[in-house]
């Protein structure tokens, strides 16, 4: 877990520049990487990596596989290196906006030069690139098999949601399975083989981010959604009717986000089947974001203890009903598993003592959110600094908040009367993203993470997610000229101030043969 006072920066994949319309894990990963390590930055703080599709609204939190990678993020520059693009295949021939994703040009375009790789390394003679892929394939079967043939049906059927399958297909009758597979071979192969890129990607930047001392913060999502190859193919752990369409889906009461509640419309997960399984889907899940990240988030932590389940017919949250998490006998069974867990609990919201019991007993830190904390209530409120502890993630505001300086703008006079008395100045909308930035540093907190909106002063054009909101999400990017130098040096500076400055690295130098000795090994 974090022992030592660290910073890091909130900021998706998707949200990087890149002339390619969206971010992608090429050159300027690697840039924002640099930038990272001269700001004195630690952690990456990033969203599901997961494949999204339109239906979701290109939500990360409801993903096609709680396993898959997004192909939208593969770098066709990396791509080249690996000489399955040519560099003229892989130019951009249209014009994308530099603030935003829009998602419908993206798309076709990324899978038009998705294709032309594909071809290309199906053709290649190379040994060292196939026996990589055949290796991924062998080493990820448990849940690549599954996904590959989920895409490959789901195109076949034009794009119909699994339950509108054939029903051998549907409920996964392995005679009409392998029938069907054989005709869709290619795209099975293809699937996999984005897959393949995408993990060698992003190991590669992995590494390139380990050696610059920079660490990944990953987020796993607490439900899956329901078109996704995890129901598919793990029917029996979710609550779903004999026509397979879910008996109730997951949300949220009515909270601060929305009157009505949030109804996310996942399903739930049958958790007398999972605890039968010894919890197998969810251990594997955990285990295979582990390995991916140095610490995860998890995503509605408090649906463990308890979670909210709304009938399937409902229109809004309101009459849901609070139902029992597998609560401690799930953290047992992995702690079993892995030793240390360096996993963060996402406790925003409706949270109870059975949810800080909990966290409490596995030592899991939690979420303290600056923009709730300057309410009426402002002295006795949790999130207000003078009550945080060690244990703690201290944010100015999420991926689902306004940006500091929208949501300063937009509290009420008492409100914005509350921060300056608090921080003993004026408070504005000018400043209100640096001081409440500093603020976060100042926290007793352990870990401090900033979204990059707030270090770049951005308003409310830079919200990432609006909860409750269909569309319009998940599109805000950074322009090609945001990370400065200046910027840069303004971070450090913080960063030593509140005493957040990682140690420098120091790269051992691998010890040289003497002289004698290299002639030795010549002459023999």
């Amino acid at each position: 877990m974090i022992t030592q006072r660290r910073s890091g920066v909130l900021l998706h994949i998707t949200s990087l520049p890149s002339e390619h319309g969206i971010g992608n894990l090429g050159p300027e990963a690697y840039r924002f990487a640099d930038f990272m390590q001269r700001s004195g930055l630690t952690y990456w703080q990033i969203l599901p990596l997961n494949p999204v599709d339109q239906g979701s609204g290109y939500s990360p939190y409801s993903g096609l596989s709680a396993f898959a990678g997004n192909p939208l993020l593969i770098s066709p520059e990396l791509l080249v290196k690996d000489r399955l693009l040519r560099k003229e295949e892989a130019a951009v021939s249209t014009r994308f906006r530099a603030d935003q994703v829009d998602f419908k040009k993206v798309v076709p375009a990324i899978r038009a030069w998705l294709d032309l790789a594909f071809t290309r390394f199906a053709r290649s003679k190379s040994k060292r690139l196939r026996q990589a892929y055949e290796q991924f394939c062998m080493y990820e079967a448990d849940w690549l098999d599954d996904f590959a043939d989920f895409t490959a049906f789901r195109q076949h059927f034009g794009g119909k949601s699994w339950e509108k399958w054939p029903s051998e297909i549907r409920d996964r009758d392995v005679l009409a399975m392998d029938e069907l597979k054989t005709k869709v071979r290619k795209g099975i192969d293809q699937t996999k083989f984005e897959q393949f890129i995408f993990f060698r990607q992003w190991n590669t930047l992995k590494v390139y981010c380990q050696k610059k001392g920079v660490k990944f913060l990953g987020d796993i999502p607490f439900y899956v959604g329901y078109d996704s190859a995890d129901v598919w193919a793990h029917q029996e752990i979710f609550k779903l009717k004999k026509s397979k369409l879910p008996k109730t889906v997951a949300g949220v009461p009515p909270d601060y986000f929305s009157e009505t509640g949030q109804l996310w419309g996942m399903p739930i997960f049958n958790w007398k089947e999972l605890q039968k399984k010894n919890y197998h889907w969810w251990m594997h899940r955990v285990s295979h974001n582990l390995a991916m990240f140095d610490l995860v988030r998890l995503d509605h932590f408090r649906a463990f203890s308890a979670f909210w389940e709304v009938n399937a017919s409902e229109k809004t949250a309101i009459n849901g009903k609070w139902k029992k998490g597998p609560a401690d006998k799930f953290f047992r069974r992995l702690k079993k598993k892995h030793r240390k867990l360096p996993i963060i609990a996402e406790d925003l919201g409706d949270i109870d003592q059975p949810v800080h019991d909990l966290m409490s007993e596995f030592g899991l830190p939690g979420m303290k959110v600056l923009h709730f904390a300057f309410g009426p209530g402002m002295p006795k409120s949790g999130y207000i600094p003078h009550h945080h502890v060690p244990n703690t993630i201290v944010y100015t505001g999420t991926h689902d908040n306004n940006t500091s300086r929208g949501w300063f703008k937009r509290l009420r006079v008492t409100d914005q009367n509350n921060v300056s008395s608090y921080l003993q100045q004026p408070v504005t909308e000018q400043n209100a993203a640096y001081l409440l930035s500093c603020l976060a540093m100042q926290s007793v907190g352990k870990l401090c993470v900033i979204p990059m909106q707030d270090f770049l002063n951005l308003g409310e054009e830079a919200i990432m997610n609006r909860p409750s909101t269909p569309s319009g999400n998940w599109g805000w990017r950074m322009k090609p000229d945001a990370i400065t130098t200046p910027l840069a040096r303004q971070i450090k500076k913080m960063n030593q101030l509140y005493d957040r400055l990682p140690e420098p690295i120091v790269l051992k130098k691998t010890p040289r043969k003497s002289a004698k000795k290299k002639a030795k090994a010549t002459d023999s």
